[in-house]
């Protein structure tokens, strides 16, 4: 990108793109998004893309996986509810750290975790099905075992059908590590020299209580029948089921 990391730039054209893919093709899937940039970031306010898009998808049933932490997609839960009725929608969303205090501090600009899990809670009464990604976990910030007990008790209350967890840590490309160290050195002083000495220039940043809190993690998906692998998940978000394919070549 040639402009500063916060500033966005608006694909005008987004729906007329996606009506002449999902014309062109021979075949029923499901559609997704969100996994580069939230589709309900405030713009979506005015400018309304996301709902368009998702106009498109329900006219054309096709399935949807869609990604987000903000409470703004509860504005289409119509779309959402109709969608899930004539294919199938998922939606995804980011949960990382129970205290709401400091998840404004580590996700500043978007809803907090205690109101993505509400909307998680109006999805399942709907009968709309989740999954929650469980990524980044910020070494020596919220790698504790009450933080990840808080979400996953959220999880489960939210019966969720999957958690996406990449180990327990985060990653740090070039330019990504400038930009977190900034962030440290202003939110959470000294904490930058704690990481140089613990990871030094890794792109991996493993966090020390990793294997303990690995072992929580898989032992409560599987006591509540959550799936717990990124390939379990994303087995589902990619799969729309035969009854649904079958279903619109008949209607």
């Amino acid at each position: 990108m040639k402009h500063d990391f916060e500033d966005i730039e608006v694909k005008q054209n987004a729906p007329e793109l996606l009506e002449m893919a999902l014309k062109s093709k021979r075949k029923k899937c499901m559609v997704g998004t969100g996994a580069m940039s939230d589709p309900y970031n405030h713009y979506e306010e005015e400018l309304r893309i996301t709902r368009r898009c998702l106009e498109i998808i329900d006219r054309y049933e096709y399935g949807l996986a869609i990604l987000t932490k903000s409470t703004r997609i509860l504005r289409d839960l119509d779309l959402l509810q109709s969608i899930n009725e004539k294919a199938k929608c998922v939606v995804q969303m980011t949960l990382t750290t129970y205290d709401e205090e400091l998840c404004k501090i580590v996700e500043p600009n978007v809803s907090t975790t205690k109101e993505r899990f509400d909307v998680l809670m109006q999805l399942k009464e709907t009968g709309i099905p989740t999954v929650v990604w469980l990524t980044p976990i910020l070494p020596f910030i919220n790698d504790s075992e009450e933080n990840l007990r808080g979400i996953l008790d959220y999880c489960v209350q939210a019966n969720v059908k999957g958690i996406i967890a990449f180990g327990m840590g985060l990653t740090l490309r070039e330019g990504d590590r400038e930009y977190y160290y900034a962030a440290l050195d202003s939110h959470f002083p000294g904490l930058k020299k704690k990481y140089i000495q613990t990871y030094g220039n890794a792109y991996e940043l493993p966090s020390p209580n990793e294997k303990r809190l690995l072992r929580i993690f898989h032992d409560i998906c599987r006591e509540y029948e959550i799936m717990d692998t990124p390939d379990a998940c994303f087995r589902y978000l990619h799969d729309l089921p035969e009854r649904y394919i079958q279903q619109s070549l008949f209607d």
